[in-house]
């Protein structure tokens, strides 16, 4: 049995998620006055200072050098400097023994919308053939770049995805949200875990659907932004019957108790292919008879959908009670009877 921890670190941006890559929402839409420019069209002088402000920022997140980090905080974040050095401290393992390597930057301008807004941005390439769009949520005027980027070389092939922020004070780009996710689970990483999917879809709808959430995880370090790539692997998702989100709620039978289980979810927050399930609990308080009672409930969940013992690490047990979700345990799948 393992405790809750966090490697995700939201700095400066307003994301909501249930289970991680569960589900993703995008909010409405209040602001067109932005636009996107792809790291191929980036003039020479935007592509070499962004370049060197992620560099600075990611080998300080690789070396846990968190005074580099506090130095090149943006301004208004500097509130979240506690959170931002705990959760850096988290994601440690996920970037341990890896070197910085640049993955893709946007440079998006929102230096023409009147207020703070959700506002999307359309990245095209200059032929217009491939389009990434990203959306931000509650995002003010202002320049701002997203930059992903990966630590080549760890084990957990730590992805990071960065959100930059121009300082006109300081006529420079700081940090202003920071993601860090492993690229790989038990050394597989996203594209393993969308041919897994393809090949469960037939027979194990509930195996399939998770698999695909698995590979949304691990493909991109953050959840604003969709690319055709990552709308193929939604519509194929999209197709498969008897998938968790058209069945749940589901009721188990436990002997002369009945379960209920409110959802089901991928779950890293152990580094590894956990899923997470929210039941209705008795109420009970101790501590000792919280795990009981969860444990009976991940054994009848598993015997509904005993695909999924095969295919996933173990399980995270959230008891609701009142409206409230709390985090009980988590349990291998050789530990749950």
């Amino acid at each position: 049995m393992r405790n809750l921890k966090a490697e995700r670190i939201l700095v400066g941006m307003r994301i909501g998620l249930f289970f991680l890559g569960s589900v993703m929402v995008l909010s409405p839409i209040a602001s067109r006055a932005a636009s996107c420019t792809a790291q191929a069209e980036l003039g020479a002088l935007d592509r070499d200072a962004l370049a060197a402000a992620t560099g600075r920022l990611a080998t300080a997140v690789l070396a846990q050098d968190f005074n580099a980090l506090q130095a090149n905080l943006l301004p208004q974040e500097a509130s979240q400097w506690d959170g931002i050095h705990a959760a850096v401290e988290q994601a440690a393992p996920l970037v341990k023994g890896g070197n910085f390597q640049l993955r893709d930057v946007y440079l998006l301008d929102a230096s023409n919308q009147t207020a703070t807004a959700d506002t999307q941005f359309f990245c095209s390439n200059s032929t217009g053939s491939l389009t990434v769009t990203i959306n931000m949520t509650a995002l003010p005027p202002g320049r701002y770049a997203v930059v992903l980027a990966d630590a080549v070389g760890s084990p957990l092939a730590g992805q990071m995805g960065l959100v930059l922020a121009w300082d006109g004070a300081a006529t420079a780009w700081k940090l202003a949200g920071l993601t860090v996710r492993p690229g790989k689970f038990d050394g597989h990483d996203g594209v393993w875990y969308w041919m897994r999917a393809r090949e469960l879809t037939a027979n194990q709808p509930w195996s399939a659907w998770l698999s695909y959430d698995a590979a949304r995880y691990l493909l991109l370090p953050v959840d604003f932004l969709s690319s055709p790539n990552l709308d193929k692997l939604r519509k194929e998702q999209s197709l498969i019957a008897l998938s968790p989100p058209s069945q749940l709620p589901i009721s188990l039978p436990d002997g002369d108790r009945t379960w209920k289980i409110e959802a089901v979810g991928l779950d890293a927050s152990l580094h590894e292919p956990d899923l997470g399930i929210a039941y209705d609990s008795t109420g009970v308080t101790d501590p000792a008879a919280l795990r009981t009672e969860a444990t009976s409930v991940m054994s009848a969940f598993l015997k509904a959908e005993p695909g999924i013992r095969a295919n996933f690490h173990g399980l995270w047990a959230y008891a609701e009670k009142d409206g409230k979700r709390t985090p009980v345990m988590e349990l291998p799948m050789k530990e749950i009877p």
